[in-house]
């Protein structure tokens, strides 16, 4: 459904929840305006090359046990009494590789990524609240639920799991979290 035609059945349905009539040519000028939206810049080159700077409330967490970070971003960031872990791919920290084997084993270097940004961001696997887990089959599901499992043992944050079309560095399997802090 395209936004024009969305635009319209919004505004149609709330026409009719307030028991007015629409113009007869409504959707022609609904459709030259969504012209008109979509041609305008939304965001101008000088304020794309501002300087944002990071907020006092919000701590980077940055350790060599983990990979260092393959773009412009954290491996995490704390704010309040929340630690947000980047997505961790089974890269070696030391050689900055992806490490060699199947899913299982990719998994497990994922898992050690993340255990390492959480302790030295102050937490731990007892403490992660959720996770999110990307895989680039969900046929390997099962594989990685068991290393998953061997890693939580009988704490289970909520999780989610998501087939993606692909990752970073072509790898089978990506994960990220939230964890307390306290």
């Amino acid at each position: 459904m395209s936004l024009t035609t969305s635009a319209f059945r919004l505004t149609r349905n709330l026409a009719t929840t307030l028991n007015r009539k629409l113009p007869v040519n409504f959707d022609n000028h609904l459709k030259s305006q969504s012209r008109k939206f979509l041609s305008t810049p939304i965001v101008s080159t000088k304020a794309m090359s501002s300087t944002v700077s990071t907020h006092e409330s919000l701590c980077i967490v940055s350790t060599s046990q983990a990979p260092k970070a393959i773009g412009p971003y954290a491996q995490g960031i704390k704010v309040g009494d929340l630690l947000f872990t980047s997505g961790s791919i089974p890269l070696v920290p030391e050689t900055m590789e992806i490490v060699e084997g199947g899913v299982e084993v990719q998994a497990e270097q994922c898992l050690k990524n993340m255990k390492a940004v959480l302790e030295a961001g102050g937490s731990e696997l007892g403490k992660v609240v959720k996770t999110t887990v990307f895989l680039k089959s969900m046929n390997d599901f099962v594989a990685v639920n068991n290393v998953y499992a061997k890693f939580f043992g009988n704490h289970v944050p909520a999780r989610s799991a998501v087939e993606v079309a692909r990752l970073p560095k072509d790898v089978l399997v990506e994960i990220e979290c939230i964890a307390s802090l306290k």
